[in-house]
């Protein structure tokens, strides 16, 4: 993920209580639904670095049925098929220490001893009873179409991942979308830095490495282009809506300097965003869902940090890794009728479990694969630090929670970083190069590498083998 670029959501943006909320308020809960910790928020033209103004407007549009952009009315009879699959005592857990740790409202979801009591709609008031398993014995079998490690048929020792289906998600768009997404920056005459060409790039080389320990490995995107059918043209009307019930009732509708640092007041920005964020993440969910059905979803990434200076960017020393899990949702996120919905079907499913245990195992691997010590996130109000890696941390992302199988969300390398920019300029080689004066493996062999160790290692022990 890129900090220095188009501002953005923790995958979803939106209103949720903007009416009545102070610049600062609305601002900081802007800042929480990114996807990205912005340090210092720049966009990417050619070879130019051009700060964003940090008091964006809030760009959801909240519905009468209060959804998030782009969002479906949930369907609350789906969990029917998880009554008495959980204990009192597992699902106060993963509310309070995995899914809700920033705490939750009591009226959305109240836990008695023999059920929970969930809210299913703010205009209705219903409530969706949740019925408890009397001890651990009497649970009835989980519901899913995913298998963890220790489900999987007999393997032989060189083949651990034999059995598994594994879908890779490249992050972002390459190509001719990089600039649109503004995932792609260049820093002097060198070649442009782009993070869904890099990350395509590490895909193919996991996906041959991951083929010969056995797996069945999928494609979430295998092309620089979007998956989605729908352009930036499909949302103008919706970006006008929103922008207008922002505060702008004339919103300008296109961008005539890319340099400008209100162009995200404008029709276009908006409807870019609704594109390559809402529409590409939420479609990509609908094929992992209804067409791969993978036991497990790697989205793959890189990272990235402000560059001081936009006029004059300079490289930093800054190199870390971290991975993410979903979790630690914000009472505002909660509020939402789908994304309670989301959590609750995600909770119910134990997806966190397997999850967690495989972030640890490939964190480990990656970690001594790079040698890159642990990000830390320069606040906890947006994540939660889970695992015994010191590398893993949940946090509610739009993939991560409608990806219906466990997920795990890869952020190595700051992409603006000494080493970093130096190795991906380097580009791919056989062997090991002198780079900074340290003979290092290719940056993208090395990725592949570390996270196929990680998981041959965990499925390997979730076997037995």
């Amino acid at each position: 993920m890129f900090h220095f670029k188009r501002c953005t959501g923790n995958d979803e943006i939106r209103t949720t209580k903007s009416e009545g909320m102070t610049n600062a308020q609305a601002r900081s809960l802007w800042l929480r639904h990114s996807s990205f910790d912005i340090i210092s928020s720049f966009v990417i033209r050619a070879s130019s670095f051009v700060a964003i103004s940090l008091s964006i407007f809030v760009t959801t549009l909240r519905s009468a049925d209060n959804l998030g952009v782009l969002g479906s009315k949930p369907k609350w009879d789906v969990l029917e098929n998880y009554q008495g699959t959980i204990t009192h005592d597992e699902f106060a857990h993963l509310i309070n220490d995995v899914y809700c740790t920033h705490g939750f409202a009591q009226d959305l979801i109240k836990i008695d001893n023999d059920a929970a009591q969930i809210l299913t709609n703010h205009e209705s008031h219903n409530i969706f009873p949740l019925h408890f398993a009397p001890d651990p014995n009497s649970k009835l079998r989980i519901p899913r179409l995913w298998r963890p490690g220790k489900s999987l048929p007999p393997a032989k020792p060189n083949k651990p991942l034999s059995g598994l289906r594994v879908a890779l998600d490249p992050g972002h768009l390459g190509g001719k979308w990089a600039k649109m997404e503004e995932r792609w920056f260049q820093f002097g005459d060198s070649k442009p830095v782009i993070e869904g060409d890099l990350t395509l790039r590490v895909s193919r080389m996991l996906a041959s490495r991951l083929k010969k320990l056995g797996a069945t490995v999928l494609f979430v995107r295998n092309s620089t282009g979007p998956i989605t059918s729908k352009r930036p043209g499909d949302f103008k009307e919706l970006a006008r809506t929103i922008l207008i019930k922002d505060g702008l009732p004339q919103p300008r509708p296109d961008v005539l300097d890319p340099n400008d640092p209100e162009k995200q007041q404008t029709i276009r920005w908006q409807s870019e965003m609704l594109f390559y964020r809402y529409s590409e993440i939420r479609r990509r969910a609908v094929l992992v869902n209804n067409k791969l059905h993978p036991d497990l979803v790697l989205c793959l990434h890189f990272n990235a940090e402000g560059w001081g200076d936009p006029v004059n960017p300079t490289l930093i020393d800054n190199n870390h890794l971290h991975l993410l899990v979903n979790g630690s949702y914000l009472q505002d996120e909660l509020d939402l009728d789908d994304e309670r919905f989301e959590m609750i079907r995600r909770l119910l499913s134990r997806a966190y479990d397997e999850e967690l245990a495989i972030a640890d195992t490939v964190a480990s691997s990656m970690a001594k694969a790079t040698g890159l010590p642990a990000y830390q996130y320069p606040t906890t109000l947006t994540t939660t630090k889970v695992g015994s890696s010191g590398y893993v941390y949940a946090r509610n992302l739009l993939a991560t929670r409608l990806y219906r199988c466990p997920v795990v969300y890869c952020e190595p390398y700051v992409m603006n970083s000494k080493d970093g920019f130096a190795r991906i300029q380097a580009g791919d080689y056989d062997g090991t190069k002198e780079i900074n004066g340290i003979n290092r493996k290719s940056i993208f062999r090395e990725y592949a590498d570390g996270v196929a160790e990680g998981l041959a290692e965990y499925y390997r022990n979730a076997r037995g083998l």
